[in-house]
């Protein structure tokens, strides 16, 4: 399977995943809005992959094969601080 990877123009790291480069007939027109002009990052054989970066290489090809896209948003920025003073029960 051949994978095409595209960063989004609108969304800091931000990547959608499409089976063929430069077809996103299968994309749902709102969020190819949301996306913006897809940027190409790269083209790979996914069957020549163990992993991908952050994305679990077992979800984007199944996304593939059900819905013929992936999208990647970045993980939540987390506040360590908060965190810290959450965990050791700090209140102001």
């Amino acid at each position: 399977m051949i994978c095409a990877v595209y960063k989004s123009s609108r969304k800091a790291d931000t990547y959608l995943f499409v089976k063929k480069r430069d077809v996103f007939d299968d994309v749902p027109e709102p969020l190819m809005e949301m996306f913006g002009t897809p940027m190409l990052v790269m083209v790979f054989p996914l069957s020549k992959r163990d992993h991908l970066g952050i994305a679990d290489i077992n979800k984007v090809k199944s996304a593939l094969e059900e819905k013929g896209f992936y999208l990647q948003i970045p993980p939540p920025i987390v506040n360590l601080l908060e965190q810290h003073k959450q965990e050791i029960g700090f209140k102001q």
